[in-house]
């Protein structure tokens, strides 16, 4: 399997999950008796993180490490791949049936035990080169961090065991799996294939590589931004408020890199490549700056108060800043084209992000005032449907979508 072949699989994965997010908004709107909502998120927020964006960043990680390498290193991690998908539709079909039982864990798990022998591949992968480059480091990070996120799950599942389930500690093992994925694994990757792009300029190798050290530094303690509705000591807080700020500092710093650079960029990644890419470094801009915000008190307190504005970060990352960056990377190494199909799929699919950040920020300072939104769960089941048709365009096969324009040519004709 070749990498072009491994993102198709990844983008078809993109299209379930946004079909799930239909279904689950039409329960929310209206009434699916026969679907437990639980159990399907359940199956949808698993099959994103695995069957999406884990399958497509270990896919382009193993790309890029061949090319370092100079041989073909997927013939050694198409098992991996090929696991990790199973274990996805695994949890997609079982999750939604039993929630967590037999099957769904067992998935689950063997997803985790995935990610351990990834990890030790691309460590002693990355250690073969005889190389020093600053995208090993993010890659090896990321792959630490990713491993780390699973002691949330496995603290799940002792609770779980144990019968020893609390709100709080539930919480923060939910938020501990979700922080190392989302800002270990799944950052640390996109900023290093980003990087990777101004490391050709040795003048920058110093700068970013201590932008990664800040980086680095702040994953750990920022994990506790997430759980600020915790009592902890003020030393404790000082250091998450530290980790804040060296994260928007090492951002800014990467800013101050990046725009002098971005005729360099945008030659190195294609003209609409770049845009994708762009918004999703705007959307990452947002996400560190809300994570310095959140420092505050009460407006932590606000924020984990309401489940729109929960659900709407976790969609800025997940959507806005994760899979925005895989798909303009994508159409820069070949694996999609840039036709025109591609590119109304993916700004019709842009727009869906847009406003369902709009939609979930009115729903979120709407419940703080306890107004309610007239038809806005509506509204947000008609944007699910607008995501899910871009990406539906751009899964469409090229023929079928060429056979169509001619027709409607022919008639107008």
């Amino acid at each position: 399997m070749t990498l072009r072949k491994w993102l198709q699989i990844s983008f078809l994965n993109l299209l379930v999950v946004a079909a799930i997010g239909v279904v689950l908004r039409y329960k929310i709107a209206y009434s699916l008796s026969f679907i437990d909502q639980k159990h399907l998120l359940h199956g949808h927020s698993h099959f994103a993180f695995s069957g999406w964006v884990t399958q497509a960043l270990m896919a382009l990680v193993v790309s890029r490490l061949s090319v370092y390498r100079g041989t073909d290193l997927f013939k050694r991690y198409n098992w991996l791949l090929y696991a990790n998908v199973i274990c996805a539709y695994g949890m997609l079909l079982s999750f939604p049936i039993q929630g967590y039982g037999l099957f769904s864990i067992f998935f689950s798990t063997s997803s985790l035990f995935v990610s351990y022998f990834f990890a030790a591949y691309i460590w002693t992968d990355i250690n073969r080169t005889g190389q020093k480059k600053v995208i090993f480091a993010w890659f090896k990070a990321a792959a630490i961090f990713g491993a780390l996120s699973s002691l949330g799950a496995f603290s799940l599942a002792f609770m779980m065991a144990t019968k020893t389930m609390h709100q709080n500690w539930y919480l923060a093992a939910v938020y501990f799996f979700l922080h190392f994925q989302y800002n270990g694994w799944f950052a640390f990757t996109i900023l290093g294939l980003l990087f990777e792009k101004l490391e050709s300029n040795k003048t920058l190798t110093a700068a970013l590589l201590n932008i990664f050290r800040l980086f680095a530094f702040a994953c750990i303690p920022a994990y506790f931004l997430s759980a600020l509705w915790m009592p902890i000591p003020r030393w404790a807080y000082a250091v998450v408020v530290a980790a804040a700020i060296a994260q928007v500092l090492a951002w800014a710093w990467a800013v101050t890199i990046i725009i002098p650079k971005r005729t360099f960029l945008k030659n190195q990644l294609s003209a609409f490549s770049y845009v994708v890419v762009s918004l999703s470094l705007f959307a990452f801009s947002i996400k560190v700056l809300l994570q310095l915000g959140s420092t505050i008190p009460s407006l932590s307190t606000l924020s984990f108060g309401f489940r729109p504005i929960v659900i709407g970060y976790l969609h800025l990352v997940l959507l806005g800043v994760t899979t925005l960056f895989i798909l303009g990377y994508s159409m820069h190494v070949g694996a999609i084209s840039v036709s025109p199909k591609n590119k109304a799929g993916i700004f019709i699919f842009i727009g869906g992000i847009i406003l369902n950040e709009i939609a979930l920020m009115i729903q979120g300072i709407s419940a703080m005032g306890y107004i309610a939104v007239p038809y806005i769960n509506e509204a947000l089941l008609g944007i699910a449907f607008v995501m899910f048709s871009g990406l539906l365009i751009m899964n469409l096969p090229v023929k079928w979508f060429a056979t169509k324009v001619h027709l409607v040519e022919l008639q107008q004709a």
